[in-house]
């Protein structure tokens, strides 16, 4: 049995620059951090070595690899020649709620098939393997940003170059500064999931030939270098305003990454204390982010009492094996 788990991410400022139509022409930076929900992949054996059950969202027990209809399971047991295996998904959060929780199932996913089957990849590695997968093996119109972020954990400031490379650079903050921000960061559910994809093409065609769109990617790139900046200085004050800014960037990105429902409840949040916050992923539904000050905290719970708060912590390991035993991989001859 061989168990990885993987955190869920948050982005603070920069995304859409992660697309490739965008970073292709102008490069991209995002700034983003892991946090303590995750999803867990276990594989072992199955009792039908020809075979395949597989427990997610659904439950399919197909006799061939062409038989699945996971998409992403699919893809990376072709890759892998996975065979004969009792495949489980379980996560803290549910999907299509904007924590990446897509990339980190592809992130965990190939994680488990390297130790499967004896296979080492470092956690850049495996990032990168994530996004061909997804990004052009499946053709999902999504960035990079989720598949770095869920890989490698922690405080990133991660750049996406012309040429399609990717760097991570691992932000390390003063102590007080670093508990200070995860103390004032506030996530709510908006009790509402939705598909990224829609949001995301019409974003991604936006910010293609939009010149006024294109010039907003442009101020949240911008923003994500300037936060990086503050935070090193350990000024978490800065983290309020420039999500405050980056929100009303990006709602003018793409139809539908706001509604009067999500309006109502983040004007609420900044009227009682709030210095800044978003919506989490592409937008329509997920969580609300914000950043609130430790005197205003009691407040603004209060004044979202409606929706459910999820409380977190960061996390700094990214992907992981929590799980292995070898003694088990391997079928009796008996």
């Amino acid at each position: 049995m061989i168990i990885t788990r993987t955190p869920f991410r948050i982005s603070f400022a920069g995304g859409g620059s992660d697309l490739k139509d965008y970073y292709e022409k102008f490069g991209g930076s995002v700034l983003s951090v892991t946090i303590n929900k995750y999803i867990y992949l276990s594989m072992h054996p199955y009792f039908d070595e020809n075979a395949y059950l597989l427990k997610y969202s659904k439950t399919e027990d197909v006799q061939s690899i062409d038989q699945i209809q996971h998409p992403i399971i699919k893809d990376v047991f072709k890759k892998y020649d996975i065979r004969g295996v009792d495949f489980n998904s379980s996560a803290d959060i549910p999907s299509g709620t904007g924590l990446a929780s897509s990339s980190a199932f592809t992130v965990g996913l190939i994680n488990l098939c390297n130790i499967f089957t004896d296979k080492y990849m470092d956690k850049e590695e495996i990032a990168k393997e994530a996004c061909k997968i997804e990004i052009e093996d499946l053709k999902e119109p999504i960035g990079k940003q989720d598949q770095y972020a869920c890989a490698c954990g922690g405080l990133n400031f991660i750049q996406f170059h012309k040429c399609g490379m990717v760097d991570v650079e691992k932000l390390y903050l003063p102590a007080d500064a670093y508990h200070v921000l995860e103390k004032n960061l506030l996530m709510f559910y908006t009790g509402k999931t939705r598909a990224a994809g829609s949001i995301l093409a019409e974003q991604k065609k936006n910010t293609t030939n939009n010149e006024a769109k294109i010039n907003n990617l442009h101020k949240m790139v911008k923003l994500s270098r300037d936060l990086k900046n503050e935070l090193l200085k350990g000024n978490t004050g800065a983290m309020g305003e420039i999500l405050h800014s980056g929100w009303m960037y990006k709602k003018e990105l793409a139809e539908g990454i706001s509604n009067p429902e999500i309006d109502y409840y983040y004007n609420l949040a900044m009227q009682n204390g709030a210095g800044g916050g978003k919506l989490l992923g592409a937008g329509g539904g997920g969580f609300l982010l914000f950043y609130v000050e430790e005197q205003f905290r009691s407040k603004v719970r209060r004044a979202l009492k409606d929706l459910k708060e999820i409380d977190f912590k960061f996390d700094n390991k990214g992907t992981n094996i929590i799980h292995y035993s070898k003694a088990k991989l391997y079928r009796s001859k008996i």
